[in-house]
């Protein structure tokens, strides 16, 4: 459904030519959790859990998975059962500090296989397919009532998780700002008086500035050449471009009035053929991500502190590996936790294991965690989201999926 804010930011990414459109006003440090932030990467096409956090002291592992089993000398050892693959090396240094945890067997509550279907429930939070056009991190946005929590959305378009009628803001890595530095602040001057669009372009002329500064912050400013949704780097650019990603977030979230909820996607986890194992296809994706979240830290500096990151994906992939070297569409998968904020601890849910009788309907890692579960409990204790609004608004109709509390 199309939103006043949509075409708000539509204006403004057209007429006034902005890389930034940033909506809605900060909160105060005491409102929202003394400035607690939140960012969730939601990674496309159904990443593989098994590859993620490999269960090397799981007795059926090697075997279902053959040619794209992670080798245990080349894992890297988080407990007697769970490692991480080998491209996560900043993850899982962050894992010995108590600032990485993993969820090893985590689905929405839908079964949903279609990438579209599963990426929609996982999104908007709701039950079931279709069941409602708003994500439920906007939803959050809305509970949190006269607090106005600013949130930014990172890409060529808005994630469903944040999109709905709470304003919020955009960015666009390497994307051209209009040739004409006049015509911003000439429109600025035209609808100043326009109770509706003075507003809109008074905010994204704020947060035009707010990128440039962030930018200036990066000795090299935004990777070049970038044409494309969800995160250039993990298709177009190296490990040097997606840290500079992470960092300029960082910077925007670091910020005077910065956004404390971020959202973005991270594209090409669909690896049906020729998927790899330590090295390979998704290594390298995993590369990508690994960069991400060690510049996201870095950038953050002391707010790491306050801070929580969820990587997580719309489904996982078959327990066994398929003909041509890869993986099927699953159901469980691995969500990854980071933060300064986290509380230590061993992996999150329970392991079903990957014996043949445990495996959901026969092929694939039996999921444990409600993903909803998950969010709200975050959104719970580190956003300070009221339950009975997570229960009833936020992820509609879900008091059957308590929020699982005390991880941060």
């Amino acid at each position: 459904m199309t939103t006043p804010f949509l075409t708000r930011r539509s204006l403004l990414a057209a007429g006034a030519g902005l890389s930034v459109a940033f909506m809605g006003r900060a909160a105060s440090a005491d409102e929202v959790q003394a400035g607690h932030k939140m960012i969730v990467v939601v990674c496309r096409g159904g990443l593989d859990g098994l590859s993620v956090s490999p269960p090397i002291g799981d007795a059926d592992y090697a075997g279902l998975r053959r040619g794209i089993a992670i080798p245990p000398d080349a894992a890297l050892r988080l407990d007697g059962t769970f490692s991480l693959h080998p491209s996560l090396a900043a993850i899982h240094a962050m894992a010995g500090q108590g600032e990485a945890r993993i969820v090893p067997a985590m689905a929405s509550p839908d079964r949903a296989r279609s990438h579209f279907e599963a990426q929609d429930v996982l999104e908007t939070g709701a039950a079931g397919v279709y069941a409602t056009d708003s994500g439920w991190m906007n939803r959050a946005l809305g509970a949190m009532g006269d607090r106005k929590v600013p949130a930014l959305s990172v890409g060529a378009t808005s994630p469903l998780i944040l999109r709905g009628p709470v304003q919020t803001g955009a960015w666009s890595p390497g994307r051209a700002s209009e040739k004409s530095p006049r015509l911003p602040g000439l429109l600025m001057d035209l609808y100043a008086d326009d109770p509706l669009l003075g507003p809109a372009f008074a905010q994204g002329l704020e947060t035009e500035a707010m990128a440039r500064t962030a930018l200036v912050g990066m000795a090299k400013g935004p990777p070049a050449g970038y044409a494309g949704g969800g995160l250039p780097g993990l298709q177009r650019q190296g490990q040097a471009s997606a840290k500079r990603i992470g960092q300029t977030i960082a910077g925007f979230m670091t910020q005077p009035n910065g956004p404390q909820l971020v959202a973005l996607s991270a594209e090409g986890f669909d690896t049906h053929a020729n998927q790899g194992a330590a090295q390979g296809q998704l290594a390298n994706r995993l590369l990508y991500l690994d960069s991400l979240a060690e510049g996201l830290r870095d950038g953050l500096g002391a707010e790491w502190s306050k801070t929580v990151v969820v990587f997580a994906t719309e489904f996982g992939r078959t327990a066994r590996i398929n003909g041509t070297g890869g993986t099927d569409h699953g159901t469980g998968s691995t969500a990854i936790l980071l933060g300064g904020g986290l509380k230590s601890g061993g992996i999150v849910g329970d392991w079903p294991t990957l014996r043949e009788n445990a495996l959901y309907e026969g092929r694939d890692t039996r999921p444990t965690v409600d993903s909803r579960a998950l969010f709200k409990g975050l959104l719970r204790d580190h956003m300070g989201v009221d339950r009975k609004a997570l229960d009833t608004t936020v992820f509609p109709d879900s008091a059957d999926a308590p929020p699982i509390l005390g991880l941060v």
